[in-house]
């Protein structure tokens, strides 16, 4: 089936295509197989993850679409990045899975069919212009899709025209609460491939980090030095994999207060830190999402040291709070403690009791990490947040100390200071496993490196 001309993508400056050139583009198109081989990276595990939802849902029809693309300015689109769900469930990755949709039939007394949905590759016959008119889906506007028979081979699906589907009651089981829920509940304990996705998208990430200090001088000369190290990040990013998984913060001096700082439009000061929150996504889109504080001198002052080690400490505890069978909350507790107590010890609060200390940390210390920076969000609170960790999650720890420059409560030497060490870990059957170990976290440490980078 193929679209009238009529719904085709063109753009308002377009021509009209004569007869005699619809023709001409019609024939003379050698043939270009995909692969027999090829196959979607996740190919050897979807199949258990569909029999997981199916089992959650006996008899129910379920939908999963992968999303739609959505306008930036006038006929351009944002970068499309199909539905977390639908890429667990399908191992579809790509920019080419626009509008596709992922259903679960019925079949039996408990099973499921699961049926792929997708707009096919673009007709070169039969008077279909979408091939080389269609600016949305056309393949010589935005590239090759596979055809029906190719897309059951990448996926083992069975793979029907998204057109036969219609528009049913059921596709927009998207905003379907209980079924969100369960999406992200049976994503929080990671299998071994996403634990090895996850481990490449740190690697990367660490590559990116020292990409970033060895660009460092360049930057520190810019009058939009963040943006410039930003830019650089995401040079490592779209070179390893998709992306970043998220906005880059490249935070000097006091930017680093505002937790999700993205202008990233500042000078870089010398006697400044950097705080770089950045993560690389794979192109089977994990993310990492790991963060630093650097001294852009390459040395830590003596009041910078005092808030950094402080952090640090408060980072350690929480790690070593990390153990099957532990709450979730309790690494962050752990990590509070002895941020109250270093700031009662400073003077900064009088006694290290109540939640006082939450003036200065403003947020929770971790999350989930997986297919979104902020995994598993739509699980309920007792499978995650007031739940107990499980072997196989894979989740951040990453306590932050943020003195704003106008807060009277603090000594001078203090304000404008932010810090904050982040680092993914996989919960082991003994304790977690600290993925993002390449890069160091100790005062020494970090100015060894730094120094060893700026000199190579």
């Amino acid at each position: 089936m193929t679209e009238a001309p009529s719904r085709l993508n063109t753009g308002s400056h377009d021509l009209p295509v004569s007869p005699e050139l619809s023709r001409y583009m019609a024939g003379n198109w050698a043939p270009s197989p995909l692969p027999d081989s090829e196959r979607v990276s996740a190919y050897a595990v979807t199949p258990a993850r569909r029999a997981r939802l199916s089992a959650r849902f006996p008899g129910e029809r379920l939908v999963v679409p992968a999303g739609e693309l959505k306008v930036r300015s006038n006929d351009c689109d944002f970068r499309f990045r199909p539905h977390s769900a639908y890429a667990w469930l399908t191992g579809l990755t790509g920019e080419d899975q626009v509008g596709h949709v992922l259903v679960m039939e019925p079949s039996g007394p408990h099973g499921h069919e699961a049926v792929l949905y997708l707009r096919p590759r673009s007709p070169r016959t039969g008077g279909s212009e979408e091939f080389y008119r269609d600016r949305r889906y056309g393949e010589f506007w935005v590239g090759r899709r596979p055809d029906l028979a190719e897309a059951e081979r990448l996926t083992g699906l069975r793979c029907a025209h998204l057109e036969s589907l219609g528009d049913p009651v059921g596709r927009n089981a998207a905003t379907d609460a209980e079924l969100a829920t369960a999406l992200s509940e049976l994503r929080l304990v990671k299998d071994a491939w996403e634990v090895g996705q996850l481990q490449l998208a740190v690697d990367h990430t660490a590559a990116g980090f020292e990409d970033v200090v060895r660009a460092l001088p360049r930057a520190l000369a810019h009058p939009r030095g963040e943006r410039w190290i930003e830019g650089v990040f995401g040079l490592r990013a779209r070179a390893e994999g998709n992306g970043t998984g998220y906005d880059t913060i490249a935070a000097s001096g006091a930017h680093a207060c505002v937790l999700h700082w993205i202008r990233n439009d500042g000078r870089l000061d010398p006697g400044e830190l950097l705080l770089l929150d950045a993560g690389v996504e794979t192109d089977t889109l994990y993310t990492a999402d790991i963060t630093r504080t650097l001294p852009l001198s390459g040395r830590f002052s003596p009041v910078q040291r005092q808030v950094y080690e402080l952090v640090l400490a408060a980072q350690e505890a929480g790690i070593a709070a990390l153990r099957p069978g532990a709450s979730f909350r309790d690494f962050h507790r752990a990590g509070m403690r002895v941020i109250a107590e270093g700031l009662a010890d400073w003077g900064v609060l009088k006694d290290a009791e109540g939640d006082l200390h939450r003036r200065y940390t403003l947020c929770s210390s971790g999350h989930m990490l997986g297919l979104d920076v902020h995994d598993c969000a739509k699980a309920r609170a007792d499978t995650y947040l007031d739940g107990v960790l499980e072997e196989g999650q894979v989740l951040t720890v990453e306590p932050g100390l943020y003195l704003q420059p106008d807060d009277e409560t603090l000594p001078p030497e203090l304000r404008g200071i932010g810090v904050r060490i982040e680092d993914d870990l996989v919960v082991t059957a003994t304790g977690a496993r600290l993925m993002s170990g390449a890069l160091p976290r100790t005062v020494a440490g970090i100015e060894e490196w730094m120094g060893g980078l700026l000199e190579g």
